[in-house]
């Protein structure tokens, strides 16, 4: 029956005061969802930030470990490349520049060849001045011809990987 007293435009203004407080209602949620929505997101920014980082750090971590598992192996070569050099050198002194002489140079030289791939440097310091961070000295001679603390001997050839070393290069140094 009150509805029946009410006039057209006091039934419209009822409804737009109820769709007012709907309104602000539904907007009240929207900005709520839009804050929630907008956390989520920055939350998901930050994930995927530390998984590249972390990402890069294993990628880091992986690659240093290879790394070092190459400089292992080529380490322990090291002895094997200094046995070529001398029985090279023996064979040389008995049998001259021999085919089989010169075969095995070819060898010895694609070893070579293949760890300097891997990024190996030889240290032959032979002339320079000494230094303690890549020769070992072993012995002392004293030499007018040279300047003091000179290399004047290699007696054992030293080498770097990827500017690591990896052993000195083991010398005879000039005494005034």
């Amino acid at each position: 029956m009150d509805e029946e007293k009410q006039t057209p435009k006091s039934k419209h203004r009822t409804t737009i005061k109820e769709l007012k407080a709907k309104t602000e209602v539904m907007e009240a949620d929207l900005k709520k969802l839009n804050d929630e929505k907008a956390d989520l997101i920055d939350t998901l920014k930050r994930l995927q930030a530390e998984f590249e980082n972390y990402r890069k750090r294993i990628i880091k971590e992986q690659t240093r470990i290879i790394d070092n598992a190459s400089m292992m192996l080529v380490k322990k070569m090291l002895p094997v490349m200094d046995d070529f050099e001398r029985a090279i050198a023996s064979l040389k002194s008995e049998l001259g520049e021999a085919d089989s002489v010169r075969g095995i140079e070819l060898i010895n030289k694609k070893l070579i060849d293949i760890m300097e791939k891997e990024g190996l440097k030889e240290i032959y310091p032979y002339g320079e001045t000494f230094d303690p961070n890549f020769h070992e000295a072993v012995m002392q001679i004293p030499s007018d011809e040279h300047e003091d603390n000179t290399v004047i001997e290699v007696l054992q050839k030293g080498y770097m990987m990827n500017d690591n070393l990896l052993r000195p290069a083991m010398v005879k140094v000039s005494r005034k």
